[in-house]
This record gives C-alpha cells, sequence and structure tokens, in this order.
C-alpha cells in the first residue's frame, strides 16, 4: 500500500471537505464540553441536503449499554458553517 503525500490528498475535493467539516465541528464539540480524542467519531453525508453538508457524530467510546451523551454536529463546508447541533438525551 503506498503512502499517499499531502498534495494527493488535498487533491480530493470529498477529503477535503470531509476534513473542513470535522475542524468546525471540532471545534463546536469542544464548545459543548466534549473533547474530541476522547469519543468515537462518525462521519457520514446527510443525504437530504447538498453534497457538501456533513453530519458528523460523536460517540462514548464504551458504546455497549450506554444510552445518550452524544453529540451530532451537522456542518456545511462548502459555507463553512455549523447547521445544528444535537446533544443525545
Amino acid at each position: 500500500m503506498s503512502t499517499m503525500t499531502l498534495e494527493e490528498i488535498q487533491q480530493d475535493s470529498i477529503a477535503m471537505s470531509v476534513a473542513h467539516a470535522l475542524q468546525l465541528a471540532n471545534r463546536e464539540a469542544v464548545a459543548h464540553g466534549a473533547d474530541p480524542a476522547n469519543w468515537m467519531i462518525t462521519i457520514s453525508a446527510d443525504a437530504s441536503q447538498p453534497p457538501t453538508w456533513w453530519r458528523i457524530h460523536y460517540g462514548p467510546r464504551d458504546y455497549v449499554l450506554r444510552r445518550g451523551g452524544d453529540l451530532t454536529v451537522t456542518v456545511d463546508a462548502a459555507t463553512g458553517h455549523v447547521e445544528q447541533v444535537v446533544r443525545g438525551q
């Protein structure tokens, strides 16, 4: 498996869109008291929105038999705007 260079990654518009959205979501997560380094992070496209909208979910690493405490941040990477922040119950 070859190692990608930073220049190659920067040529991938989806990778850069996800990276931008993650950076914005991490900032929002910290503002809501969550340390992204301690959470399991999943990223998905928001299918009901434009292709630059990403849903970043921060959940506990020990999620088995655990309920609540999640944080979901929806970001429009094209505009650099956090569209929604939802705290789990």
